[in-house]
């Protein structure tokens, strides 16, 4: 039989907002009690008092709630680089049947080109290229017969090489995005690699985004 403590524990450490922000005494004990009730009772089987999980959460050890963001922390203290490319254009095309076959046509043109920054993400109905400005004038020349959704400029990136390792330590990307959020930083687009997390940003938001990213470094 499950113990009303062994499943509030469980339910409380699969999610890294929960854990951070009963460390932090920010989360109301009781309202959190009466939203996970249900699913403590089903495990348990039998009705129980909201007062017996309000315990439960109250009995939770601060080291275990700590755990996560200590460990992000370290991880974050071995990050390598942060590097910056301006001047970038965000384009997002409907999905089509001649979409790829421009894109091989973008391509040749970029490789006649010394330092152009390109990017694309294809969705299930539409497709997004991010790209250096120089290019935007020959990419809406190739994909003028295209259906463009949405063109964003004055937009710049900022890329983190994450330490080897990062795909095994849930939470990385929460602990990034978390601080660009509580910031009020607009989030553009984000790519990622196995090794490299990239966010594109306005031109507005570049110093402070730049300062937070670096402050995870150092704390």
């Amino acid at each position: 039989m499950v113990k009303i403590s062994d499943h509030v524990s469980q339910i409380i450490n699969r999610s890294p907002f929960l854990t951070e922000a009963l460390a932090e005494g920010l989360v109301n004990v009781s309202s959190l009690a009466r939203k996970i009730h249900p699913e403590v009772e089903q495990a348990i089987g039998k009705k129980i008092n909201n007062s017996a999980i309000v315990m439960a959460i109250n009995r939770l050890p601060v080291g275990e709630l700590l755990l996560l963001d200590k460990n992000l922390r370290q991880f974050f203290r071995k990050m390598t680089d942060i590097s910056v490319r301006s001047g970038l254009l965000d384009y997002t095309f409907l999905n089509s049947e001649t979409l790829l076959a421009k894109q091989v046509d973008l391509l040749k043109a970029i490789s006649e080109q010394a330092k152009v920054f390109y990017s694309f993400s294809q969705g299930v109905s539409e497709t997004t290229i991010l790209i250096s400005d120089n290019m935007g004038k020959k990419l809406e020349e190739i994909f003028r017969t295209e259906k463009m959704l949405v063109k964003e400029k004055d937009l710049c990136s900022i890329s983190l090489m994450l330490p080897e390792g990062n795909q095994f330590i849930y939470g990385v990307y929460y602990y990034i995005l978390k601080e660009l959020a509580l910031n009020g930083i607009n989030l553009v687009e984000m790519i990622s690699t196995s090794n490299e997390y990239t966010i594109v940003v306005g031109n507005k938001d570049l110093d402070k985004a730049f300062s937070l990213l670096m402050g995870l470094r150092h704390r």
